[in-house]
């Protein structure tokens, strides 16, 4: 296949053009770079079935030949984005799903959606599982995400419907893996940041709520095996192992063998409002039509991500 992949300088982004250019299938990557990053793509320049284009979605998307897929990752999911870029956020969930909708119309392509698990909001059913609708506030400070999202699924669900676009969506819950930002916000990236640099770890609040962590490398073959399926109503992708952040810092500090201590931290700012107490996928939808399930357990990923922020984190100085 020849396929876009949108935000493809991104971490997840850059992941998925690496498994495409495995199946054999040929990749362009495009990302505006606010948060993306060409060192991420680095060991792909020069590649024959690869090529990147500087491009903001937000602006109508024109590609030369024939395109068979268009994945679309491009968006602001770390809080420390969409809390400084509300209007972006907002932006992207909307232009940027709707001209890349309009590209796949135009070429004939099958379109997949990288939507969220923050459409469930702070959920009041647990786990989640895709026929629940959510508990979001729109007008709170992370409203600009999930509103972002659930109008980006409200929309391509409506091409599907009146144009009869082949349309997927993936419901990705949190993951992690190399490739991430150091500074990017979310607790993964932070914790192991501190720990590498012997600072406390700064949990919020009793560090009660929980998360289900899917690496990488998992996530981007379950968005590949949603699009070459037939299944057109959401699916989550995700971890459904559960721990809470409290025991997520501790992970980290025993696998970085860290002399950090933990201490707890009650935000001052917007960071923590409308957080979910709790987050965990039911995938009992993937399991049966996809085949798929999270392959790399938490201590093994963990690790990995270690290894590649280690040497980045000495380079900070």
């Amino acid at each position: 296949m020849r396929v876009l992949i949108t935000g493809g300088a991104g971490f997840v982004g850059s992941h998925l053009s690496d498994l495409a250019l495995s199946r054999g299938d040929t990749v362009l990557a495009m990302d505006n770079l606010i948060t993306g990053s060409l060192d991420n793509l680095a060991h792909l320049q020069g590649h024959p079935r690869f090529a990147f284009v500087h491009h903001d979605v937000n602006q109508p998307i024109h590609v030369d030949g024939p395109l068979d897929a268009i994945l679309h990752l491009a968006s602001l999911p770390s809080p420390v984005d969409y809390l400084q870029m509300p209007i972006q956020t907002l932006k992207v969930g909307a232009l940027g799903v709707y001209h890349a909708l309009g590209l796949a119309r135009a070429k004939g392509a099958r379109f997949l959606l990288a939507s969220t698990s923050e459409v469930y909001g702070d959920p009041l059913v647990h786990p989640q599982p895709e026929t629940y609708w959510g508990n979001v506030n729109p007008v709170g400070p992370r409203g600009v995400y999930d509103e972002s999202k659930r109008f980006g699924e409200a929309l391509t669900m409506a091409y599907h419907q009146a144009h009869g676009l082949e349309t997927r969506i993936a419901r990705i819950f949190n993951t992690y893996g190399p490739r991430m930002r150091l500074n990017d916000g979310r607790v993964v990236p932070n914790f192991v940041r501190q720990a590498l640099q012997g600072q406390p770890l700064t949990v919020y609040d009793d560090g009660s709520r929980t998360r289900s962590f899917c690496y990488v490398s998992d996530l981007v073959e379950g968005l590949y095996r949603l699009l070459l399926s037939d299944e057109v109503q959401p699916v989550n992708l995700g971890n459904p192992r559960e721990i809470t952040i409290l025991g997520l810092a501790e992970l980290v500090i025993a696998l970085t063998r860290s002399s950090s201590e933990i201490i707890l931290v009650v935000p001052q700012d917007a960071r923590t409002q409308d957080d979910p107490q709790t987050r965990q996928p039911d995938i009992t939808k993937a399991r049966a039509l996809l085949g798929w399930e999270p392959q790399v357990p938490l201590e093994e990923g963990l690790a990995q991500t270690i290894a590649y922020f280690e040497p980045r984190v000495r380079g900070e100085g």
